[in-house]
């Protein structure tokens, strides 16, 4: 690493060294709970401190931490392979996507890059339960090479989660194209009461009980979003006044306001 130390290595360290200075004390009779009083730490982290016999154990799990970066690696391997290794310019070209980092943590991302150290293939994306998701619920044809092949990996290694995508995929799918058949949302129930998993089974029950309204929600084109907009508005009108005013000037508002 170049320069000072990032800061929350250099805390991870130092945190380190005052834990164990003191952890001599335990045998003493002084316990954890004493030495995070201390420190003003939680007893857990200083648990999680002291069991580290070395610093490295905690500065892996620091610096490996997700990154505001993570959704743009393979994006920023594909222009530094074409020869664009301006951070500036690269973080401009990512907040476009959406980044809302700064240019920095774009500099520590490409750092290995400018030390030579070029993965031969993309970088894999960053796998967190959100991301994971999000593969499963969007259409397959949208999901590019990489994002697939994670996922058949994923699916491979679990197969409670390939059961769990593969239902998932067909509510998805009947939900996007509104699928007038009455059968095919029985039939899925009925797959999932025999072999879902239990977090399924527990969803396909909620829809039984509330099987009118999801057909409806499924084969016809009204919908109830202008009525849930206008509860979110006199929800926001009411918190805005909420020990200011009374139900007159709260009834005054909501007619009159946009």
């Amino acid at each position: 690493m170049h320069g000072r130390p990032r800061p929350l290595v250099a805390r991870t360290r130092e945190r380190h060294a005052q834990i164990h200075e003191r952890i001599e004390r335990i045998e003493r009779g002084d316990s954890l709970r004493a030495i995070a009083r201390e420190l003003h730490l939680s007893r857990g982290t200083v648990l999680r401190f002291a069991r580290a016999a070395d610093v490295q154990q905690l500065l892996g799990a620091a610096t490996d931490r997700p990154s505001m970066v993570d959704d743009y690696r393979l994006y920023l391997h594909h222009r530094w392979m074409e020869g664009c290794t301006n951070a500036a310019a690269l973080t401009r070209e990512i907040q476009q996507l959406g980044y809302r980092g700064d240019v920095n943590t774009v500099r520590r991302h490409l750092r290995p890059y400018r030390t030579g150290a070029i993965p031969a293939d993309a970088p894999l994306p960053h796998l967190t339960v959100r991301r994971v998701t999000d593969w499963i619920m969007r259409r397959p044809e949208q999901l590019t090479d990489t994002e697939r092949k994670c996922l058949d990996e994923l699916c491979e290694r679990s197969p409670e989660l390939a059961t769990t995508t593969q239902y998932a995929q067909r509510l998805a799918s009947m939900v996007r194209e509104r699928r007038s058949e009455h059968l095919a949302l029985d039939v899925w129930l009925a797959d999932v009461r025999l072999d879902g998993q239990r977090e399924l089974r527990t969803l396909a029950a909620g829809i039984r009980r509330d099987r009118a309204a999801v057909l409806a929600a499924l084969t016809t084109t009204h919908t109830s979003g202008a009525v849930e907009g206008n509860v979110t508005r006199i929800k926001l009108l009411k918190r805005q006044m909420y020990g200011r005013a009374n139900f007159d000037l709260l009834r005054r508002r909501i007619l009159l306001s946009p």
